[in-house]
């Protein structure tokens, strides 16, 4: 009977030590389970931050790309604004040039005519050859005169078109600028996540096999 007695407390005892040793184990296990859900928990925040800022990386690339297309583009129309302004003043000066001529052959014709009228009267043929002389070079002065008006108009208007492209050269370049700015900063922030990751999988690794 006693030794019936025996075996059973010895059971109890043992019983006892075990849940005892099991509750210990539970203690010590869930501040590890804490770590490892709090590691993948990390892990899968840096995995979103990660997917933004390369998304945000791609987006400034994609706008960089855009800036430089239209920087090419809106240099190209300044380039060709600034060729039309040199043929502008080409023409203007051969218009400017012609125009003067004219005004001497007036000058001349006008001179011719008063020495013809004085000496063959004002009805002589010589008088009449003058006038037709005369209203030609008219003629002909005028219509430079026309030319060189249009040219400076053409003048203005290429030089307001060229200066409005080089006011948006300007504006392409900071975009640019900040596009870039915005671009590398994104990249930093995908370098820092990549770290950030690696360190929290490498907690990771270490809170499962219970080590802090």
């Amino acid at each position: 009977m006693k030794a019936e007695l025996l075996v059973r407390g010895g059971m109890l005892a043992m019983a006892v030590a075990g849940l005892l040793a099991a509750g210990a184990y539970a203690q010590d296990a869930t501040p590890q389970q804490q770590d490892v859900q709090s590691d993948k928990k990390d892990i899968r925040q840096d995995k979103k931050d990660l997917a933004k800022d390369r998304a945000d990386r791609n987006a400034d690339q994609r706008d960089i790309n855009k800036d430089k297309r239209e920087l090419t583009k809106d240099r190209a129309d300044r380039n060709a604004d600034q060729r039309d302004i040199n043929q502008d003043k080409t023409d203007l000066a051969k218009d400017r040039a012609d125009r003067n001529a004219d005004q001497r052959d007036i000058n001349r014709d006008k001179n011719q005519l008063a020495r013809d009228d004085a000496k063959y009267g004002a009805n002589g043929a010589e008088a009449k050859a003058d006038r037709k002389d005369l209203r030609t070079d008219r003629a002909d002065r005028n219509a430079d005169q026309r030319d060189i008006n249009k040219d400076k108009v053409d003048l203005a208007k290429d030089r307001t078109d060229r200066n409005a492209d080089q006011r948006d050269i300007n504006a392409d370049k900071k975009d640019l600028a900040k596009d870039r700015a915005d671009r590398n900063k994104d990249q930093k922030d995908i370098n820092k996540d990549k770290r950030d990751l690696h360190k929290d999988r490498k907690d990771l690794r270490k809170d499962r096999r219970g080590r802090k």
